[in-house]
Formats: C-alpha cells, structure tokens, sequence
C-alpha cells in the first residue's frame, strides 16, 4: 500500500487474547466487568462455532489415512514404473 509514493506497512491485528486482557483493563473493577466479561465470551464462543473445525480425533483419523493412501501410491508409482520398464525392455527385443 503506497501513501504519497511512500510504502505503509500494514500492521496486523492483535491476537484476540490481547484484546480481551484490554478490555479487562478498561473495565476495571466496576460493577459491568461481569457482563462484559460474559459479552466476551459469548462473542468468543459465537465466532468459534462459525468456523469449519474438526476434533482431533477426526484429524488425527484423516492424517492417518493420508499417511496410508500417500505409501499406497508410491508403491503403485513404483509398480507401474518397474512394469513400464519391463514392457520397453520387451518391444526392444
């Protein structure tokens, strides 16, 4: 991004836990740090439940099967190339 043919670096968002230490901080201890407190975690929860997550238990059942699907095709890479050898070692002859 330039400003007057100057580049501006873009400066990224705090982590979310900043955020919420920040807001703890200005709230104090009033009488509104429970709700807001409260807010927060609805909000935290709310944005949490949007995202496309599995468990890890799902993930670890998906990387385990990647792991066997990626060795099941280097051995067929390996196949195929030791038959394609054979076959052009047979139209030579």
């Amino acid at each position: 991004m330039t400003c007057n043919g100057m580049l501006m670096a873009l400066k990224t968002p705090p982590p979310p836990w900043e955020i919420l230490q920040q807001v703890s901080e200005l709230v104090g201890a009033s009488g509104v740090k429970g709700d807001v407190d409260k807010s927060l975690r609805a909000l935290a929860q709310s944005a949490v439940s949007k995202l496309d997550m599995v468990s890890r238990d799902e993930f670890d059942a998906q990387t385990e099967i990647l792991q066997r699907t990626r060795a099941r095709v280097v051995l067929l890479e390996a196949t195929l190339a030791a038959m394609t050898q054979d076959l052009e070692q047979r139209s030579d002859e």
